[in-house]
């Protein structure tokens, strides 16, 4: 407001309030119009609150998802790497450690033993029989 719309009110007021109750209504107004505007704040500070917390709940659940999808696909690659190792073992006609363990800090190769090492021969063609019988089943 400019000065002379300021002076137009005040001298409409003291025309129709009078000179003693022109301060007195004057301060109410005041008081009305800062509870006002401060309630009006809080408001609109409480719709942002609110919108930035949905907004961080969204955030969140679009990083558990993609913590969850890279920790499936961690999971399909190390079995789909065990799986392979497993059809090269039996390919090479190697003793087979059917107990997989993604926990195993290494695939030791030097712990695997091939069958033509193995001292019993009776041994050695039960083995050989038993993991054909496997790799017909599959």
């Amino acid at each position: 407001m400019s000065m002379g719309e300021i002076l137009v009110i005040i001298v409409i007021g003291i025309l129709i309030l009078g000179p003693e109750k022109l301060p007195e209504t004057i301060i109410q107004l005041a008081k009305i119009w800062k509870a006002l505007k401060r309630n009006v704040d809080e408001a609109k500070s409480s719709i942002e609150k609110e919108i930035r917390i949905n907004e961080l709940k969204e955030e969140t659940r679009k990083f558990q998802d993609e913590f969850s999808q890279a920790n499936e696909n961690i999971r399909k690659k190390l079995s789909f790497e065990e799986f392979d190792d497993l059809k090269r073992d039996i390919a090479n006609n190697v003793k087979v450690d059917l107990t997989f363990d993604s926990r195993k800090e290494s695939n030791n190769i030097d712990e695997v033993k091939p069958l033509d090492k193995l001292e019993n021969e009776n041994l050695k063609d039960e083995k050989l029989a038993s993991l054909n019988d496997e790799v017909k089943k599959d």
